[in-house]
Parts: structure tokens; C-alpha cells; sequence
């Protein structure tokens, strides 16, 4: 009864979905540029960590869509994170951020690395001392700031600034929205069965997917550990084990690998799970190789704000 239940609910809820994909912006008309350059420099600059050997590029780094391409990123002293570093491309529009949700906003979320012991493990102080050292970015932050002395709070302001403009608009699947070009026939059905399948049911909006959570394992269980940080880590609550935020599928055929665990390492291994674990179906390989033609319509243009100086 409670499957019967579950397959109707997702039927419904797939009809509401289905035109639900909105294009990303093809221009920003919100970012301060000098502000984003220098979030860019610290972004990139190992002087945030304690041993200044990692930086925030670290483990979202642009050259695999803004993601990590390992099964976990490394730390200070070569720590071994306990997640997959998800991707930092188009952060702006998910509604939480970290896998668990845990953070409200990008300014938490930059706050948590900073400090966290097997990051970067970091001190606001110290952070500070050493940039007020620094003669270059003494200029910058006062060109940007106004003000004399670096603080802490500008650093996060100047990294969230950068993140506010790592967009990248103009994917295949956003002109076609927007009614500039046509999808192939094979591209076109991979939408069409991304949309029948009950795909779109979570990944829609305008990030096609981080605007909700779900429990990875709806309709067939899936291995539940501890180490992993899910909202079950957050909340406490039972019915929140692996129960993840919704990744974005924006730039998937960049950020391999996929799940929380990384343990897809292709997108046809990904859908297969996700057919089983989350929909109770198994689905035809025709449709995986459609829908993995439509998902790379999804890959749009390299950021602006990486190629300005």
C-alpha cells in the first residue's frame, strides 16, 4: 500500500512538475566586480589554510564544473573528507547548501570550511594577521573595502561575491527554453523520458534539482552509513537517514563522480541507481542512452568573472 501510494504521489507530482525548468539568467546584474575579482584571488589562495596547502579550489575546482573529481577532498595534513565535494557552479540558487542542508546561506556555508579542523583549520585571527601582511592585498581590500585593516567578515563578503557569479548560462537545454534553437529527436526524447520516467520530479527549478531534499532509497533501501553527513546529522529525526539535498544536474557530465558517496562513476551507472533506488523501476537502456543525450544539454558557459583579471 505504502508503494501504491509513493508511485501515485510521484506521478502527481511529476505533472506538476514537467514545465518547471526555467533557463538560468544570461547576464547578472547584481555582482560588484572589483568585489567578486578579489573573492576570486581568495578563493584560489592557499593562505586561508592553517599549512597553506589548501584552498577553496581545492576541492571545487573549475576545470571538472566546479566540483571535486575525487571521491572526497583532502584536507590540511592530507585529511580525508567524508563526503563528495559537490559542485560550487550555480550555488547561488540552491536553497540550502551541503549535502545535509546545514547551511542557510553562501556566507555560511564559506564560513564552515574555513574552520573546520579537517579543512582548511582555520582561525578568523589569524586569517587576519596574515592578510594584513600582505601589501597586495592590503591594496585590494582597501580599493574594494575603504577601510585600512582587513577583516575577517570583508574576506567572506569578497569569497560570496565570487561565488554569486559563478554561473554559467546558456546551456543547449536554456536556449532551447528560451526558444532560440531545437533539440536533436534523440535529445528531445531524452527529455521526453526524463520527464515520463519521474526524473524532473526532483530535479527542477532553475537548477534543476537543490531546491529540495529526498531520501536516497525511496522505493528500494539504500545502504545507510553513519559517516556520511545527511539531515539525519542535522536533526536527529529517524526518518531523515540518507535523506540528501537534491544535487543540481546543471554541468553533470563534468562533475563525475556522482551520489554523496561518489560511487557512480558514470552517468549511466547514475541513472540506473537512481531508476532502481528511487523510482522502483527498471528502466530501458534506450531511455538511459536519451536521457544521457539530454543531460548533456545541460553543460553551459565557463563563468565570466574566471577570465577577468
Amino acid at each position: 500500500m505504502k508503494q501504491v501510494v509513493l508511485i501515485l504521489l510521484l506521478f502527481l507530482t511529476t505533472i506538476l512538475m514537467a514545465s518547471s525548468i526555467r533557463p538560468l539568467p544570461q547576464q547578472l546584474d547584481d555582482i560588484n566586480i572589483a568585489k567578486a575579482t578579489l573573492g576570486k584571488k581568495l578563493f584560489s589562495d592557499t593562505i586561508l589554510s592553517e599549512d597553506k596547502t589548501i584552498s577553496c579550489h581545492s576541492c571545487h575546482n573549475f576545470n571538472y564544473g566546479g566540483a571535486d573529481p575525487r571521491k572526497v577532498s583532502l584536507g590540511i595534513n592530507m585529511n580525508a573528507g567524508n563526503i563528495q565535494s559537490p559542485t560550487v557552479y550555480n550555488a547561488r540558487y540552491n536553497f540550502k547548501q551541503f549535502w545535509n542542508g546545514r547551511a542557510n546561506t553562501l556566507l555560511d556555508q564559506a564560513d564552515g570550511p574555513v574552520h573546520n579542523p579537517m579543512e582548511m583549520g582555520m582561525d578568523a585571527t589569524v586569517i587576519e594577521a596574515r592578510l594584513n601582511k600582505d601589501i597586495a592585498y592590503k591594496r585590494a581590500f582597501k580599493a574594494v573595502y575603504g577601510s585600512s585593516k582587513i577583516l575577517y567578515a570583508q574576506v567572506l563578503d569578497a569569497i560570496v561575491e565570487f561565488e554569486m557569479a559563478l554561473v554559467t548560462p546558456n546551456a543547449k537545454f536554456d536556449r532551447f527554453l528560451r526558444g532560440e534553437i531545437s533539440l536533436s529527436e534523440q535529445e528531445m526524447n531524452g527529455y521526453i523520458a526524463f520527464k515520463k520516467r519521474g526524473c524532473i520530479t526532483c530535479h527542477n527549478g532553475i537548477n534543476i534539482g537543490s531546491n529540495a531534499f529526498q531520501k536516497m532509497g525511496l522505493f528500494h533501501p539504500y545502504d545507510f552509513n553513519v559517516s556520511y553527513p545527511d539531515r539525519y546529522s542535522v536533526t536527529h529525526k529517524e526518518y531523515d537517514k540518507n535523506v540528501f539535498k537534491v544535487p543540481t544536474l546543471r554541468n553533470i557530465v563534468l562533475t563525475a563522480p556522482y551520489f554523496h558517496d561518489a560511487s557512480a562513476k558514470t552517468l549511466e551507472e547514475a541513472i540506473k541507481t537512481m531508476a532502481h533506488h528511487n523510482l522502483g523501476v527498471r528502466m530501458k537502456q534506450k531511455d538511459i542512452d536519451t536521457i544521457i543525450l539530454f543531460l548533456k544539454t545541460l553543460t553551459g558557459e565557463r563563468p565570466s568573472i574566471l577570465d577577468k583579471k
